[in-house]
């Protein structure tokens, strides 16, 4: 009989004591593993959330809400400026791009983002689509990866919009072959009606959650015709430099009725609030560590009698000091490797089933079929924890005498 089918027989032996053993270990690692998935989710959005935009300018206010609601599409925009602002900008000779962002509508809870197809290009260099093209005039849209695969839609679909992020909107769409009843809830976007023409590929940024149109349609739904009464949402900006960005910044924020904010220090105030939250889920997830390593010395070490008896016969039957060895530490790391190998199935399944409600509620993308750095660390350290575990109910039965123990 090898080492693995007798480490098996014995686990077998003690069915509910195993199982319940293991179900601790595989629920201790799931439950890191989902919070380095969502850790890693978070910086690797921080990190091309905003692309090559170093600048953002918007009302007074928040920074943070600023850029939150212009590149994650998070909440409800802090105010208007003026569209002069982007003729201004668009002037700076230390200026390489500038896009005007208009925002504030949405469908079906997802927002309704006006902005210069350009943006895509600048932003994400591949001009492909998963079907259809770009849009090019008023009341043409593309939508997201993610809104075409919650709402279903495609390629000819029409749509009114909602004032607001409303969710679950009276609006319905159409389709060239079923034309579906058309209830609107707010008469001034009754009127107003887009044409999905592209749909774009997933982007891993919260511009999956979106839907796109020309900057114009704001003013198109609320009946603004006059340049001077026109406004747009935000800028966003990439300098030619740093050095040209901090000019920008020192420049706009001098005027009373706009202010420009490093993008890249509003994403990282709010990298440090979700850290401190990670934190104290972190000192949560060692409790569950330390309570499933007591879980596995408790485990081996009510069955010390039983070993003793077990490792007397295998002594007597010319098993050797080592292989005695390896059955006693073998039990407790099969048990550990067993949890964690389920944990590490189970974590990932978790988060691949709320990888779409973390993306609808944050903007943030969680990549459930990528290993993160942290796992293969957590998986050698789990093996560690169920050695040193099983050291003490090892030592205790293997350094009984066999015969004295026959003999009594």
């Amino acid at each position: 009989m090898n080492i693995f089918h007798f480490l098996w027989r014995n686990v077998m032996h003690r069915k509910i004591l195993s199982i319940l053993t293991a179900l601790s270990i595989t629920l201790t690692i799931a439950l890191i593993i989902v919070l380095l998935q969502a850790s890693e989710g978070v910086e690797q959005s921080a990190q091309k959330g905003y692309g090559p935009f170093e600048l953002t300018l918007g009302s007074k206010g928040s920074q943070t809400q600023l850029v939150l609601n212009t590149y994650y599409h998070v909440g409800s925009p802090g105010g208007n400026i003026p569209l002069q602002m982007l003729h201004d900008l668009k002037n700076e000779q230390e200026v390489a791009n500038a896009f005007a962002m208009t925002a504030g509508d949405s469908y079906n809870g997802y927002p309704i983002v006006g902005l210069e197809p350009s943006y895509f290009f600048t932003r994400y260099s591949d001009h492909s689509l998963i079907a259809g093209g770009m849009y090019n005039k008023t009341g043409e849209a593309v939508v997201g990866s993610h809104v075409a695969n919650m709402l279903g839609l495609h390629v000819g679909d029409t749509f009114h919009g909602s004032h607001g992020l409303v969710h679950g909107s009276g609006d319905s769409f159409d389709t060239t072959s079923d034309n579906h009843e058309e209830q609107h809830d707010e008469p001034d976007h009754e009127h107003f009606e887009y044409q999905i023409v592209g749909i774009l590929p997933p982007l891993g940024t919260a511009d999956d959650r979106a839907v796109f149109t020309t900057v114009d349609y704001a003013w198109h739904v609320h009946g603004i015709t006059h340049d001077e009464d026109k406004q747009i949402t935000a800028i966003l900006v990439q300098p030619k430099s740093l050095l040209g960005a901090q000019m920008i910044k020192n420049k706009y924020n001098q005027r009373i009725d706009v202010q420009a904010v490093y993008t890249s220090k509003a994403v990282a105030d709010v990298v440090n609030v979700v850290d401190q939250g990670t934190e104290l889920v972190q000192f949560v997830s060692i409790l569950c560590v330390v309570l499933a390593a007591i879980s596995l010395l408790l485990s081996l070490t009510s069955v010390v009698t039983e070993r003793k008896k077990d490792v007397g016969l295998m002594r007597l039957i010319g098993k050797s000091r080592q292989y005695v060895w390896s059955v006693l530490i073998g039990e407790g790391l099969f048990l550990t490797a067993i949890g964690a190998i389920a944990g590490l199935l189970l974590g990932h399944l978790v988060t691949y089933f709320f990888a779409s409600s973390i993306l609808e509620w944050s903007g943030v993308h969680v990549d459930a079929l990528r290993f993160v750095p942290g796992e293969g660390r957590l998986l050698l350290g789990a093996l560690l924890v169920g050695f040193v575990a099983s050291i003490g109910p090892a030592w205790k039965v293997y350094r009984v005498d066999s015969l004295q123990l026959f003999r009594s």
